[in-house]
């Protein structure tokens, strides 16, 4: 081949790292075939320089410092797999960028909180930053954004982008269980991070939902402005009487850009029992983009572990190698502006499960109290209960959130509701 071969030096050899090694050691001649150029790994850095990860690394140059791997001159991309926010994955991504090396990623966390800033750096030193396995793991999201849609004006992105809690979520329905069991088998199973709040919180999945938006909606990464609602409230209650009403409860990532500004939200959400992402089980994840030209697009598949992120790494690197070169966010960075945050109040359905207390008239003030704010009543069961306080779930007409936040406020003066009630948006597929 006339070109000569595309050096990478990785950083990070967790799952992910060692992964990526394996596909350039097992498919170098479909690699090469595939970019006219071969890819070979020139060195590694990580933490642990003695641990086995099922793959020789002998062969490649060792660097106990990420900078310096970055920095080096036998190396053409920086593949960055350590994670984190700021730290040593931040400064071997700048370091690279300012030596003139192009990046690819996986680290949501670090392109969430410096995305635009980052992006700016290799605009303007000519470098390529690209990061698809940090969005949904092997699905291939960002290219399809940047690419193979480009052409429309996107006007909603949703998703399920976190495994892990869809398989704790998919375990209570299937198996009967609580929360807290369902996450002590996650916990067993090691689907969750070191900090289980970044999963079960909500905060991973806000990462790529923000770094999402940016994309479809041409504008500076804001994670700050994502309403995040983790799904530890949820209970085995709430997932089997939605499902009794024809719903599923998922951790729903949703952006949309309105005339008050960008909405940014991802919290437990009820979907369609017979829609695509109310049928997405498991640690799978799916994404739904709709754009003005070609309506809704459905992309689901494995989103985490060392197969599926490593493909979408290596997709990226392909992708230099063919010698494609794009704006990290698919359009320059100096045009980004920041979009105003709006508060989620386009209208929607909502799915109430109330707990009122066994008194005459009970259910007629809590009616009282939706319609003297505006909201109206879809669908309302009671069901049987033994205690002194009956189960009661209410699906509305669509309204805003201001509106039942209203009604809500009336219903608990009105000293037949026991507790708050149980508040999920209804997201229509």
């Amino acid at each position: 081949m006339s070109n000569p071969p595309l050096r990478l030096g990785i950083a990070g050899l967790g799952t992910v790292g060692a992964g990526v090694v394996k596909i350039v050691r097992q498919k170098a001649a479909l690699l090469a075939e595939r970019t006219g150029r071969e890819i070979v790994i020139s060195a590694v850095s990580a933490r642990n320089r003695d641990k086995d990860r099922g793959v020789p690394m002998g062969d490649y140059a060792w660097e106990d410092d990420p900078v310096t791997l970055a920095t080096r001159d036998d190396v053409d991309i920086l593949v960055e797999l350590m994670g984190g926010s700021d730290g040593p994955a931040k400064a071997a991504t700048e370091a690279a960028i300012r030596a003139g090396k192009d990046v690819v990623t996986a680290n949501k966390a670090m392109l969430a909180h410096n995305g635009q800033a980052l992006a700016t750096l290799a605009e303007d030193a000519g470098a390529v930053l690209r990061f698809e396995a940090a969005v949904a793991g092997g699905i291939p999201v960002v290219k399809a954004l940047t690419e193979g849609l480009a052409g429309n004006e996107i006007t909603r992105v949703m998703g399920v982008m976190n495994g892990t809690c869809n398989y704790i979520l998919t375990r209570m329905e299937d198996g009967g269980l609580t929360y807290d069991a369902a996450f002590a088998e996650a916990d067993a199973l090691g689907y969750l991070e070191a900090d289980p709040e970044l999963d079960v919180g909500g905060i991973d999945a806000g990462h790529k939902l923000s770094i999402l938006s940016a994309i479809a909606f041409g504008c500076q990464v804001d994670f700050g402005s994502v309403e995040l609602e983790g799904i530890g409230a949820v209970s085995i209650d709430d997932i089997r009487q939605a499902a009794d009403m024809g719903y599923k409860i998922k951790l729903l990532g949703v952006a949309r850009m309105t005339g008050r500004g960008l909405e940014q939200s991802m919290a437990p959400c009820l979907v369609p029992a017979t829609s695509p992402l109310g049928q997405l089980q498991g640690g799978t994840n799916m994404v739904v983009i709709e754009g003005d030209q070609v309506g809704q697009i459905v992309l689901r598949g494995a989103g985490a572990g060392e197969g599926p992120t490593a493909s979408a790494v290596i997709g990226d690197v392909m992708d230099i190698a063919r010698g494609l070169r794009i704006s990290t966010f698919g359009q320059p960075a100096a045009r980004l502006q920041q979009a105003r945050p709006a508060k989620v109040a386009t209208p929607a359905s909502y799915y109430l499960r109330l707990a009122l207390l066994d008194k005459p008239g009970a259910l007629a003030k809590v009616a009282t109290a939706l319609g003297d704010a505006g909201v109206s009543i879809n669908r309302m069961r009671q069901y049987d209960h033994v205690t002194d306080t009956a189960p009661v779930l209410i699906v509305t007409h669509k309204t805003t959130r201001a509106a039942l936040d209203a009604s809500i406020d009336a219903m608990m003066e009105t000293g037949v509701v026991a507790r708050p009630p149980v508040v999920l948006r209804i997201e229509e597929v």
